[in-house]
């Protein structure tokens, strides 16, 4: 056999795997840009090593997630419930170390607060809409590796009170007028500890839900992103 038909067969055998590959999925994986940065394992190690996340019936420690590139956690915790589990999650959400007591404190300060002062009852149940995903920030190809690839991002879409009453952000959030009083208060609560908050007002990806992430923003880390 020819050097040329050898190459040829190899070129060909290559293409059809990767065709493969990709036919598996629904789609091939969106294509990000990612680069290493220390904050981020530094601030991990701090916050395992603090033990300020405690192993409950709904918190519980994972082991190592690594996904495609720089996607992962050291230690991530699947979390299906907050409060002590009297607000259930919809779903089990994988979370960075730190983003479990960011969520407490946000939940505590600020969503329950404006819960009763809105309806007069507590919420019971979040909507998970995302937690941990390997993917571009909006899904958008060829964009930087979004927070949720780090296990470092939430999002939520609605709210159950304790009544059965379900708080959706898209249709709430220029709903009634209680409705719209209880998610712009609790975004606003957001802004106070997460570094990142994105609501229906950031941008058309969000018109349905929030984000919350504990990124790192500007070159000494203080700046927040609250839209």
């Amino acid at each position: 056999m020819s050097r040329v038909s050898i190459l040829f067969r190899i070129a060909f055998v290559t293409v059809a795997v990767a065709v493969g590959l990709s036919a598996c999925g629904k789609s091939p994986t969106p294509y990000f840009v990612a680069t290493h940065e220390d904050w981020r394992d530094d601030r991990e190690r701090a916050c395992l090593k603090s033990r300020q996340v405690r192993e409950t019936a709904h918190i519980t420690r994972m082991s190592r997630l690594k996904g495609q590139s720089l996607c992962g956690a050291r230690a991530p915790y699947q979390v299906t419930a907050l409060g002590d589990g009297a607000v259930a999650m919809s779903a089990p959400a994988t979370l960075r170390c730190s983003m479990v007591p960011a969520l407490e404190n946000w939940l505590r300060t600020s969503v329950q607060p404006q819960a009763y002062a809105a309806f007069g009852e507590p919420v019971v149940e979040m909507t998970v809409a995302a937690s941990y995903s390997c993917r571009p920030r909006n899904n958008a190809r060829g964009a930087k590796l979004s927070e949720h690839g780090y296990a470092n991002a939430f999002d939520v879409s609605a709210f159950t009170l304790a009544s059965g009453r379900k708080v959706s952000v898209e249709t709430g959030w220029r709903g009634r007028s209680d409705e719209q009083a209880f998610l712009r208060g609790v975004h606003r609560g957001a802004c106070q500890t997460f570094t990142t908050v994105l609501g229906p007002d950031g941008d058309r990806a969000h018109h349905n839900h929030f984000h919350f992430d504990l990124a790192r923003h500007g070159r000494d880390g203080n700046y927040r992103v609250c839209k």
